[in-house]
């Protein structure tokens, strides 16, 4: 439209509203953005006077002195695509109210993900816009898609036996090599990098950034991948941190699925989290091995741990360094000791040896004629016993060797007639032939 197709003037109805029919030389009237705001009320006056029950999910809620601010969502029937927002609140007095009774009959506050059936009024102020205020709430419509989802994926998790493998695992000692999934442009990748770089202790980390996006329905699908490209490598780093700067409570909900979650849990590598604001808590901060508040308490975390590792080294080298002391003056000691003990141990040495000396002595004879003794006795035996075999002995016994072809006869039913045997006697040897 050009600026001379417009009546300038416009023209007024009598609610003071300026109305494109009521007249006028061009195709439409021109309103004051405070008159279209006026005019934007009016309708809703209008059309809603009303309060009205709504079913919606909470994305946020904080308290500021007395009162309570909500941010009610929708989402789309699959998907986390949001179809609808708005921002509400409930006034001290309806507060004061509102939230013992919800919180004595649900057992829990209000909080971001749950579905909540509220009565409120439709309000439209000019310069703050559309807003949500609560007066009245129905308790027993109370865990939202989010938190329903949540305890589902909790729940599996559980029976998958996978939700606590991630937090057995034990940091590496020292641990300088960081492997960080964020958002490439993020502050909160910058915050980390600052303050972990320019630590005041002079610690050295190696830090690599394997981007992902951080917020919308890609947020899975990007940590996943950049996880991927970090376990083939898994060698090269210590952990992992997941890192995300501020935004809305409802862009946490890619960090509530269960693909991401049973990538974490059983990732080979610590992995810690800081992706949220202090009231925040996640699927995946659940599943991490340690969870923090923000990607800079995420680098406070990482400094402490190497300002406890240089503790504990310096604890070890003063230990090293005191102990040997004591041991090189404990020797000192014994050494001084020793030497000055020297002559007379000597002496009581060589009395003790020359003593065991004519002991070993007196011990070597007694038994050299010990078995002088046992010796002769066996002499003895076996020349009375050779003197009982020798075979002239039974000669003159008379006592004869019968012999058929040069063997002894012992049996006398082993010779026939005509056989011819020889006879050994003490003097002399005869044929003889068997009869």
């Amino acid at each position: 439209m050009l600026f001379d197709d417009i009546d300038i003037q416009g023209n007024q109805t009598p609610n003071g509203i300026y109305s494109p029919s009521a007249g006028g030389a061009g195709r439409g009237s021109v309103l004051s953005l405070y008159e279209l705001n006026q005019q934007v009320r009016a309708v809703l006056e209008d059309t809603l006077s009303e309060p009205v029950w709504i079913q919606a999910e909470l994305s946020s809620v904080s308290t500021r002195g007395p009162h309570c601010y909500l941010e009610f969502v929708q989402k789309a029937e699959e998907g986390n695509t949001f179809i609808a927002k708005a921002k509400g609140q409930i006034w001290g007095s309806k507060w004061a109210l509102i939230r013992p009774y919800f919180e004595r009959t649900t057992g829990q506050p209000l909080s971001p993900g749950m579905q909540v059936m509220v009565q409120v009024e439709v309000t439209f102020h000019e310069i703050y816009g559309y807003a949500l205020n609560v007066i009245d709430i129905n308790p027993t419509y109370t865990l939202g898609d989010i938190a329903r989802r949540r305890q589902e994926i909790l729940r599996q998790l559980e029976e998958e036996g996978v939700i606590d493998l991630n937090k057995e695992l034990e940091l590496p000692v020292p641990v300088q090599r960081i492997a960080v999934i964020s958002s490439e442009g993020a502050a909160g990748w910058g915050d980390f990098q600052n303050q972990l770089l320019n630590n005041d202790y002079g610690l050295a980390f190696r830090v690599q950034l394997f981007p992902a996006i951080m917020q919308g329905e890609r947020v899975e699908q990007t940590i996943i991948t950049a996880l991927n490209q970090i376990a083939a490598e898994q060698d090269c780093w210590d952990v992992v941190v997941i890192i995300r700067g501020g935004g809305a409570t409802s862009d946490l909900t890619g960090f509530d699925t269960l693909a991401l979650a049973e990538n974490v849990a059983q990732f080979p590598l610590p992995v810690i989290t800081g992706i949220g604001h202090e009231r925040d808590d996640t699927v995946l901060d659940i599943v991490s091995h340690t969870r923090v508040k923000t990607p800079t308490a995420a680098a406070e975390f990482l400094i402490h741990l190497g300002v406890e590792q240089l503790l504990r080294i310096d604890n070890l080298k003063a230990a090293i360094t005191d102990g040997a002391l004591l041991l090189l003056h404990q020797q000192h000691l014994r050494l001084e000791r020793i030497t000055g003990r020297i002559p007379s141990l000597w002496e009581l040495y060589k009395t003790n040896h020359l003593h065991r000396l004519d002991s070993t002595m007196s011990d070597l004879q007694n038994t050299i004629r010990t078995i002088l003794d046992r010796q002769r006795h066996r002499l003895e035996l076996v020349t009375t016993q050779l003197d009982a075999a020798d075979p002239a002995r039974i000669y003159r016994l008379g006592y004869s060797v019968v012999r058929k072809d040069g063997r002894a006869v012992r049996d006398a039913s082993l010779l026939k007639t005509d056989d011819e045997v020889e006879i050994t006697m003490e003097h002399g040897t005869k044929k003889a032939r068997i009869e």
